[in-house]
């Protein structure tokens, strides 16, 4: 017997997001793949309570490649719009390992709720490696080589004779980047910063943010960051440091006053991420394996090639985790990949062959 007062799975599902109420991003979340999922089972004629073993595997590989992808699969679009689509694209195994963990706790909760008999996540035989959200190493991030191009490349200035648009988006997508780069901010974090929330305190600049589970933090800002901030308030027509009381949004729309939301920032970064492998094909050829990774990359890569730089350039794993803002140190130690070099070397001495050694008599 339910002990909710629900009427329908998507009655029981709204009740279990209510539980997430004080953390809308989580909530935002895990609506989006519960809504997946009843979509999914919908097209079936299934219900929750109908969900077996068997199905999950069918599922993943939906998620995998969600087809028809006319029906699935579209660009972002307001909920209510006859255009918006569950997906933007298919989903990496990351992506699909995160739906199951968060599908998982779904059943969790509708099996204590009374809504289904059973939890068949629980069934899993591989639960470990599908259902553990914790890899080794982040592998979605740029290597210090492709980054410096990257940087580069957006560095090169507009054409002579350039309209005032196109070099104000020039100047947007720069300090977008290179925000992302330098401070390792979520998108969503992105989107929502102001200006004030670059303060200084006892000579020292900080970025005051709410992120995650609405956890504030403050986060040093490099004089790198100073200098990129100084930059675009320029381009706004603005002073070149914000003031404590300066409400508006950091990052704008072409008119210069309304906040980039963030699907549009989203698309931005993505857009750029394309334009930047088409300019290092005709560099270097579409068989570059930098072409592949930098056509591969979302705005989330940013975020990990920024803390996997700062690891590799020796910052603190206890800092690390701070501008993270990581619950876990073994969730920031996913970064540290500079000890690999060093392990690299020292492997690199177990030869089959030991060269400078002769074998001795009688040996």
């Amino acid at each position: 017997m339910p002990h909710i007062a629900a009427r329908s799975d998507a009655e029981a599902v709204a009740h279990w997001l209510a539980e997430y109420r004080d953390s809308p991003r989580t909530q935002r979340a895990y609506r989006r793949e519960a809504e997946r999922l009843l979509l999914w089972l919908g097209e079936r004629g299934r219900r929750l309570a109908e969900l077996r073993r068997e199905d999950l595997d069918a599922f993943e590989a939906f998620l995998a490649d969600p087809r028809p992808r006319q029906h699935w699969v579209g660009p972002p679009r307001p909920r209510s719009s006859g255009e918006w689509r569950p997906f933007r694209g298919p989903l990496s195994a990351a992506s699909r390992r995160q739906s199951l963990v968060i599908l998982q706790g779904l059943f969790a909760w509708l099996r204590e709720a009374g809504w289904v008999a059973h939890n068949p996540f629980r069934l899993m035989r591989d639960k470990r490696r599908r259902l553990d959200n914790r890899q080794s190493r982040i592998e979605r991030y740029l290597e210090r080589p492709l980054w410096c191009w990257l940087w580069a490349w957006l560095n090169r200035p507009p054409e002579a004779g350039a309209s005032p648009r196109a070099r104000f988006e020039w100047g947007r997508r720069r300090f977008v980047f290179g925000f992302a780069y330098l401070l390792a901010p979520r998108l969503s974090e992105m989107s929502a910063a102001r200006m004030q929330d670059f303060h200084r305190r006892e000579g020292r600049w900080w970025w005051r943010v709410v992120g995650k589970g609405d956890k504030a933090a403050a986060i040093p800002v490099p004089p790198d960051m100073v200098t990129l901030l100084e930059a675009w308030r320029e381009a706004l027509g603005l002073a070149p440091l914000p003031a404590p009381t300066e409400e508006t949004p950091l990052l704008r729309a072409l008119d210069g006053r309304r906040a980039l939301g963030a699907n549009r920032l989203y698309r931005l970064i993505r857009e750029t991420f394309r334009e930047a492998a088409a300019a290092l094909a005709a560099e270097q050829g579409e068989a570059a394996d930098e072409v592949a990774r930098l056509r591969q990359a979302t705005p989330h890569w940013l975020r990990h090639t920024a803390l996997t730089h700062q690891a590799q350039a020796g910052v603190e794993l206890r800092f690390l985790a701070a501008t993270a803002r990581h619950a876990r140190l073994d969730t920031t130690a996913r970064y540290l990949h500079a000890e690999d070099a060093e392990w690299h070397r020292q492997q690199a001495g177990h030869a089959l062959v030991v060269h400078d050694e002769t074998p001795t008599e009688g040996s």
